[in-house]
């Protein structure tokens, strides 16, 4: 059984920045391809961003040149660097190991409880 932990989140102004981290445990995720998504009131779960295996990364456009996944394999970590934040950026955030996308949603066999994140105008 593996583990995913969120943190981090909070409350921020406009144009501020935030860390999220997800530690993962009971297994080893660095095989693994991690994502983090993020869920608003109302909205269908987002892709935020993804860190595959061999390093390459992809962003929603919605947050590309802001964000940036990376990740600790020492510390088994994955984290989202969040800068130049936008209230529109306010949502739950979760991250997830080889996420796939079927049936019109996500789907993980691990995800975490999510942090969550509120960006002031």
């Amino acid at each position: 059984q593996g583990h995913l932990v969120e943190s981090g989140g909070g409350l921020v102004q406009a144009g501020g920045s935030l860390r999220l981290s997800c530690a993962a445990s009971g297994r080893n995720f660095g095989s693994y391809a991690m994502a983090w998504f993020r869920q608003a009131p109302g909205n269908q779960r987002e892709l935020v961003a993804t860190l595959r295996d061999g390093g390459s990364t992809n962003y929603g456009d919605s947050v590309k040149g802001r964000f940036t996944i990376s990740k600790d394999n020492a510390k088994n970590t994955v984290y989202l660097q969040m800068s130049s934040l936008k209230p529109e950026d306010t949502a739950d955030y979760y991250c997830a190991a080889d996420p796939v996308f079927f049936g019109g949603s996500w789907h993980s066999d691990y995800w975490g409880q999510g942090t969550q994140v509120t960006v002031s105008s």
